[in-house]
């Protein structure tokens, strides 16, 4: 199966920034942005931009679409229920879905509606993109790492890396996929939660003997205990291969979490440190980072 139509379900600046690579690519008519009516509605009149290019892919009201070759869900966790409603009338039976969702949940609740053959495991990572006031702008266009649920079927993965190499997109197919989404969960626990509660940068989190960076390696450090009871192996190599890939980034940039103290919108800490801290406690482990970092965060949501 060739992947000529994708339909991205939220249009952030992940979305944007893989919908514009693969419009790049394949032409405008390849990405469509598909929305429930009242969120169509709500931002019908939004101008755009990406590298302060105006942004002309297409938005499609839920309730007109048609089936795509593949569905990438950028959403945040927040709203993944109402995307999986709006994801209904876009997958057919030949339809692949590829979750690029923060966290560890979100492939487990899309397969429950749509079945794992076609569903794939992954994330992004890397990416330095920030999207505020309609505006994306990015150096780094990250990668993407991706592999298959037990009961995925090998020719999903194969078309959609095909995609991914056509378009031009960095990847990697991964053969133990677990390991990675537990490094990136380690990485979010850290660098998210830290750069939202301190209002930081990557580069206040780098910072060598700042408070920041304690937070930081600290609560990645928790996570990595929690992944090696639920049989992870993430070792201190993954932990410090983390702080070097946040080094390497604009250290002006920041992480979705920041950008939602700014923006003042609902962030993802119940898929951070609140899967942290109930899987913490059902091994007998101790977080105070990470149960810190969720008081602190929502002390800050609930001032807004």
């Amino acid at each position: 199966m060739q992947i000529n139509k994708v339909a991205f379900i939220g249009k952030g600046g992940v979305g944007l920034l893989y919908g514009s690579m693969i419009a790049q690519a394949l032409g405008n008519d390849a990405v469509e942005y598909v929305m429930d009516d009242a969120r169509f509605e709500r931002h019908a009149n939004e101008a755009l931009t990406v590298n302060d290019k105006p942004c002309v892919l297409k938005s499609v009201r839920a309730s007109e679409a048609t089936p795509a070759d593949l569905v990438i869900l950028t959403v945040k966790t927040t709203g993944l229920d109402q995307a999986l409603k709006t994801m209904e009338r876009i997958v057919g039976p030949d339809t692949l879905i590829a979750s690029l969702c923060n966290g560890i949940t979100s492939e487990q609740k899309i397969a429950e509606r749509f079945g794992w053959e076609h569903t794939v495991l992954g994330i992004c990572q890397g990416m330095d993109a920030v999207f505020l006031n309609g505006a994306l702008t990015f150096t780094n266009a990250g990668e993407i790492r991706f592999g298959a649920a037990a009961g995925t079927d090998p020719a999903t993965v194969i078309a959609i890396d095909e995609l991914y190499t056509r378009c031009g997109i960095a990847h990697t197919v991964e053969h133990d996929i677990a390991h990675r989404m537990w490094a990136k969960l380690m990485l979010n626990d850290g660098i998210n939660q830290t750069c939202m509660a301190y209002g930081g940068t990557y580069g206040s989190a780098t910072e060598q003997g700042s408070e920041q960076l304690r937070s930081f390696v600290s609560a990645m450090r928790e996570t990595l205990a929690v992944a090696n009871a639920e049989g992870i192996e993430l070792t201190e190599e993954d932990l410090t291969q983390m702080v070097r890939l946040i080094k390497g980034l604009d250290p002006a940039g920041m992480p979705s979490m920041a950008q939602d103290r700014i923006a003042q919108r609902r962030t993802e800490v119940e898929e951070f440190a609140g899967t942290i801290c109930r899987l913490a406690a059902k091994h007998g482990i101790q977080v105070p980072q990470n149960e810190w970092l969720y008081l602190r965060i929502r002390e800050i949501e609930a001032s807004w």
